[in-house]
């Protein structure tokens, strides 16, 4: 099972998450569950517009990598032109994480996962509990509901 993570705090972000779930059931395989969205600050940097956060589980056959390069084509059909990097965040109508993929641990130049910030993230693990609170983080060992229980701490 992968599971995603969206957010977006530019233009309609309602539909823009619509959207991206749409082209994710689309292109990766089907939607399983949807958490609720919630609004949500910028994390990491200062902003006006806040977000719309969610999480998804996917049912695929696809890679790790097939799935990346398949979200990041997603995020630049619905406007996101260009990806943080190194710390510095910026407004986006669209942001697709890949959270976790089964129990596979992967750290290259390209994709790591379980996502290396997550377990950091309220904006993350809130969604996340939601679908997911039995959930094992495989680097961690811990359920999502153990780690969102220690955020909100």
């Amino acid at each position: 099972m992968l599971y995603l993570g969206l957010g977006s705090n530019l233009g309609n972000r309602h539909a823009n998450l619509m959207q991206a779930v749409a082209l994710i059931e689309e292109k990766l395989g089907r939607v399983v569950c949807l958490s609720n969205f919630y609004e949500t600050q910028p994390w990491g940097y200062v902003s006006a517009f806040s977000f719309l956060n969610a999480a998804l589980a996917v049912e695929t056959s696809l890679s790790p990598y097939e799935v990346l390069n398949i979200t990041q084509s997603i995020e630049r059909e619905l406007g996101r032109y260009s990806k943080s990097s190194h710390g510095t965040y910026t407004d986006r109508p669209i942001d697709i994480d890949l959270l976790l993929m089964d129990d596979q641990i992967c750290c290259t130049e390209t994709l790591t996962l379980p996502h290396p910030l997550m377990h950091e993230r309220l904006f993350v693990m809130e969604p996340l509990v939601e679908i997911a609170p039995t959930l094992k983080h495989p680097a961690l060992g811990k359920t999502i509901l153990e780690i969102y229980n220690t955020l909100k701490a």
